[in-house]
C-alpha cells in the first residue's frame, strides 16, 4: 500500500471517528448519571440526519444556498433531537430509573422500534439525498488520490467539539454537578442538589450531540432509516473498549 492510499485510509477512519466520539460522548454522560444504557441512541442520531436533510432539500431549501444557513440548519438539527431528549427523559428515562437494567435495555430498544416507525411515517421511507456544503465542496489532492474537504472540516471539529465539553465539565458549576452525580446521586442529592433539571440537561447534551453527529453525514451519504442500528452498534463498541 502507498503513502497515498495509507494517508487516505488514515483520513477516512479519523473523519468517521469523530462521528462515533460524538456519539460516545452522549451515550456515555448519559449512562454516567442516570446509569441507564440508552440503546435508543441511534435514533436521535438519524433524527439530526434525517430534520436536516429534510430542511435543505424539502422546507428550506435557500438555506443550503450558504455556508451561514446550512449551518443553522446542521445545529437545528441536533436541537430537534435535544428537544425529543427531553421528552424521552421526562416520559420514559425517569420513570425507568430504579428499574432493573434489563427492563431498562428492553424499554429503550422498544423506544428504538417506536420512533423508526413514527420517522418513517413523518419522513417517508425514502432515502434523503442533501446537497453539498457551500464553500466545503471540493477535495484536496493526496498524491493520486482525493480527500474530501468536507470530511477534514468534520476531523477538525471533533477535536472542537471535545473541547468544549472538557471546558464545561471542569470549568463550570453545572459540569462539577454533573461528574459529581456520576460518582454519587444520592450524596449530590444530600448536599441539596435537585438531581431531576440536571438528569435532564445531561439527556439533552447527550442527544443533542447524537443529532450533530446525524447532521454532519449529510454532505457525505443520504440519510434513511437503517442509520440507527448501524451507528449504534459501533458506537457501544467504542464506549465499552474505551471504559
Amino acid at each position: 500500500m502507498g503513502f497515498d492510499a495509507l494517508a487516505l485510509q488514515l483520513l477516512n477512519g479519523l473523519s468517521h471517528a469523530t462521528t462515533l466520539f460524538l456519539m460516545a460522548s452522549g451515550l456515555t454522560l448519559i449512562f454516567g448519571v442516570t446509569r441507564i444504557v440508552n440503546f435508543a441512541h441511534g435514533s436521535f442520531f438519524m433524527l439530526g440526519a434525517l430534520w436536516s436533510a429534510h430542511a435543505v432539500t424539502n422546507w428550506w431549501p435557500a438555506m443550503a444556498d450558504t455556508a451561514w444557513g446550512y449551518g443553522a440548519v446542521i445545529l437545528m438539527g441536533a436541537c430537534v433531537a435535544a428537544l425529543l431528549g427531553a421528552v424521552t427523559e421526562v416520559t420514559l428515562l425517569k420513570r425507568m430509573r430504579h428499574a432493573p437494567q434489563l427492563y431498562q435495555l428492553v424499554a429503550t430498544f422498544g423506544l428504538t422500534l417506536a420512533l423508526h416507525d413514527a420517522m418513517r411515517w413523518f419522513f417517508g421511507p425514502e432515502e434523503v439525498f442533501a446537497p453539498r456544503f457551500p464553500g466545503l465542496k471540493g477535495a484536496v489532492q493526496l498524491g493520486e488520490s482525493y480527500f474530501p474537504t468536507w470530511q477534514l472540516f468534520t476531523l477538525a471539529l471533533g477535536p472542537l467539539v471535545w473541547l468544549g465539553l472538557h471546558l464545561l465539565l471542569t470549568r463550570t458549576l453545572w459540569g462539577q454537578r454533573v461528574k459529581a452525580a456520576t460518582q454519587d446521586r444520592e450524596m449530590l442529592a444530600a448536599l441539596g442538589v435537585n438531581p431531576a433539571p440536571l438528569m435532564l440537561g445531561v439527556v439533552m447534551l447527550g442527544c443533542g450531540l447524537a443529532g450533530l453527529a446525524g447532521a454532519l453525514q449529510l454532505p457525505r451519504e443520504p440519510a434513511h432509516l437503517q442509520m440507527d442500528v448501524n451507528v449504534v452498534v459501533e458506537t457501544f463498541v467504542v464506549v465499552v473498549t474505551g471504559g
